[in-house]
């Protein structure tokens, strides 16, 4: 059985940083071939971090998808986490997002 190493596989996604040979194993495998996931809502399905929607009468809110491939799952989680902490761009990100989300929640929604 042939199996391609993900360093041949997928050069451009190891060049990402965080992303290591497992994650990028574990990504490939889950992808499985060109043309399976068409876009982004599709891969977050797979993934099990699509919004589902749990409303309760006129309260309306979202909670991440518990499916999905745990082991994906785990691999992106891995990959967030190390860009959190060594890539300035995802920094940049998460320090702009956090008081937005913050000041949402406390004024209760969208």
């Amino acid at each position: 059985m042939w199996s391609p190493s993900p360093r041949a596989a997928a050069p451009a996604l190891l060049a990402q940083r965080g992303v290591g040979p497992i994650t990028a194993a574990q990504v490939l495998i889950s992808w499985s071939h060109p043309g399976r996931l068409r876009s982004e809502a599709p891969f977050a399905m797979l993934a099990g971090t699509a919004p589902i929607q749990a409303a309760s009468g006129r309260v309306v809110r979202h909670r991440l998808n518990r499916g999905g491939d745990r082991q994906l799952n785990r691999a992106l989680h891995t990959i967030v986490m190390i860009r959190e902490r060594y890539h300035e761009p995802t920094r940049r990100m998460w320090r702009d997002a956090r008081p937005r989300a913050r000041a949402n929640a406390r004024s209760g929604g969208a």
